[in-house]
């Protein structure tokens, strides 16, 4: 905001900058990154009451200020509808590698994903670089707008009250005594009891519902009737800092996992809260978000035991490699392959990007999916609290340098490689057990007809996984896998295996 009021004419004119801290205390929920935004929603009314809002996370930065000129292009172009609520860009950083191990550009998303959103309404909000539209957040009012139903809403203070009429232009800070009284009011918007018996995050500004306050936030815009857009200009408008180890990068996805899979098993799931309020095809893509990290996590992990299980018992889950209704199974593989394949290198990524792609996600199928989704269902039965751990991006320069060498950072929590090293060792113990009794046998019965396509599933989990075999066997430094982690896991298979044997016996 630039005080164009000055009483010195030759006075040099500079932003208005306010840090806001806002109250928190142990009696009252303060709604995580959602509760911050909509302190800052409230304080900024009073400051400037802009009708555009650019929204940044503390480790982004602009790297392009033309960004803003590309937003408002979109706004205030006559020929685009007036319904646009906000410009999305996606996340950049400047410290990924080529290889990107970890996936954490989250290339499917941003490359991939909202560019198809964009065609149905818009994507839905990506936690930073958007401008957003105010009043689509807090609606649009006029002077005779009933005052108490108005503060019913949005609390309350009678002066920010004053800052959603339209005609509303706030006054600038001229002394110091303006600048205690603005000071005060903007206190009291902050504080943690002011949205108490009011509308905030339930209709009014972003939503509390769950942890992820950007998708439903944007998922409820779009019920609404707003649209939104999808910029992806060449030239990266906003740089960040994106996580750099497998331990930050799996409670980044745990947190995004478990807010999204709370969405999909509540009132609001796209599939029961969209159909009548959008269009057939955006509320089937919120859905497939909605549901990504619970059927991923199901899925992944019947894949990961059932067929290994069957094969260390002898018992053929897959048709004979010689019966034409083997083509069907092995057409389905194939195409999921080139599929993922074609997506990476049409995005500008190589083979060894789609090998690293697919690799993290099935680790993270395996762990931050599952953890999120037993998060959900442990809140929805009362025995756990949600939860928000804000992801740690401290640069260490250990792990940058391993990063950017391609090497994985098993420096985890024992609950995210426990998962992992657990069906490997599964994995191995079916593979080389159908090995010996094919070679012993001498192929008997076709045990190798009736059980190549088990063997070959194992193989290739194993091959594409490789990473965890080296972790846990070749390397010794100090980001390999520790050996307490590799027998505790050993104990975890020999109880699935002999578990599995007595169920299939």
């Amino acid at each position: 905001v630039i005080n164009e009021h000055s009483k010195e004419e030759d006075e040099v004119k500079i932003p208005l900058l306010v840090y806001v801290s806002r109250e928190k205390r142990p009696s009252h929920h303060h709604n995580f990154k959602a509760g911050a935004l909509n302190v800052l929603l409230r304080v900024s009314a009073m400051i400037s009451n802009s009708p555009y809002i650019l929204m940044l996370d503390c480790d982004m930065y602009c790297n392009d200020p033309t960004s803003v000129r590309q937003a408002m292009c979109y706004y205030c172009d006559p020929q685009t509808p007036s319904s646009i609520a906000f410009v999305q860009f996606p996340q950049t950083f400047r410290n990924i590698c080529q290889d990107d191990i970890y996936d954490s550009q989250i290339r499917h998303l941003f490359k991939i994903l909202w560019h198809g959103f964009d065609g149905v309404g818009g994507p839905a909000i990506s936690g930073s670089n958007l401008y957003i539209k105010r009043e689509a957040l807090l609606g649009s009012f006029s002077k005779q707008q009933e005052l108490m139903a108005l503060k019913r809403s949005f609390g309350p203070s009678n002066d920010f009250i004053k800052t959603l009429v339209e005609e509303y232009k706030p006054g600038f800070i001229n002394d110091g005594e303006s600048s205690r009284m603005l000071l005060e009011k903007a206190n009291v918007l902050a504080s943690c009891s002011y949205e108490n018996q009011t509308s905030w995050g339930s209709t009014v500004g972003f939503l509390y519902f769950c942890v992820v306050e950007d998708y439903f936030t944007g998922f409820t815009l779009h019920r609404k009737g707003w649209k939104s857009v999808y910029l992806y200009p060449k030239k990266p408008q906003f740089l960040g800092t994106a996580t750099t180890n497998f331990n930050e990068v799996s409670i980044q996805w745990t947190r995004w996992a478990s807010g999204l899979t709370s969405v999909a098993i509540s009132k609001f799931c796209p599939l029961i809260y969209g159909p009548l309020k959008m269009s057939w095809v955006q509320f089937m893509c919120y859905s497939e978000l909605a549901f990504m990290p619970l059927l991923n996590c199901l899925s992944l992990w019947g894949f990961a035991f059932i067929p290994q299980l069957c094969l260390f018992n002898d018992i053929p889950l897959y048709p004979k490699v010689s019966d034409s209704s083997f083509n069907i199974f092995l057409i389905i593989f194939v195409s999921a392959i080139l599929k993922s394949l074609y997506e990476v290198v049409t995005t500008g990524g190589q083979v060894r990007t789609w090998r690293n792609d697919w690799r993290i996600w099935m680790m993270r199928s395996i762990t931050s999916y599952f953890y999120g989704s037993l998060d959900v269902v442990l809140n929805k039965l009362g025995m756990k609290e949600a939860s928000f751990l804000p992801t740690n991006k401290v640069i260490d320069d250990e792990q940058v340098k391993l990063y950017e060498m391609g090497i994985f950072d098993f420096r985890a929590a024992t609950t995210f490689l426990a998962p992992l090293v657990t069906v490997i060792l599964v994995n191995i113990a079916a593979f080389v057990r159908a090995l010996v009794v094919n070679v012993v046998d001498n192929d008997r019965d076709g045990y190798w007809e009736k059980m190549f396509g088990q063997m070959f599933l194992s193989f290739y989990i194993l091959v594409s996984n490789y990473t965890v075999i080296e972790g846990m066997i070749i390397r010794r430094d100090k980001a390999s896998i520790p050996l307490y982690v590799t027998l505790l896991s050993g104990v975890f298979s020999l109880c699935i295996l002999l578990i599995g044997s007595a169920i299939l016996s």
